[in-house]
């Protein structure tokens, strides 16, 4: 079942969440791959005082992935659960769904 679609660029708002994940995701593993890259010193790390420092890198390592996992599948439902309370609030007020707006060929 598709929603309505969006009044602006004429998509559904899982297409738009759709082309926005594909647009975003790069950046977004780029910024994580590099935080997690850095924190693999400490987590990884031997030698003196690393036994004080290894605790601090685990937990950002663990911390980034499961961050990482929790943005990239959970965001896109949030949006559509919002979506979802967007239309049955217009619904229940009586207001009538913006007009598509057909979208221009690429």
């Amino acid at each position: 079942m598709r929603s309505r679609p969006s009044a602006k660029h004429g998509k559904s708002p899982e297409d738009a969440i759709y082309q926005a994940c594909l647009l975003r995701f790069r950046p977004i593993m780029m910024t994580t791959m590099a935080a997690l890259l850095g924190a693999l010193p400490l987590a990884l790390g031997s030698g003196t005082g690393a036994e004080l420092r290894r605790p601090l890198g685990i937990t950002l390592v663990g911390g980034l992935m499961l961050s990482q996992l929790l943005t990239l599948y959970t965001t896109p439902v949030i949006y559509l659960f919002f979506d979802g309370i967007a239309r049955r609030v217009a619904s229940f007020r009586g207001r009538r769904a913006p007009t598509p707006v057909p979208a221009e060929p690429a």
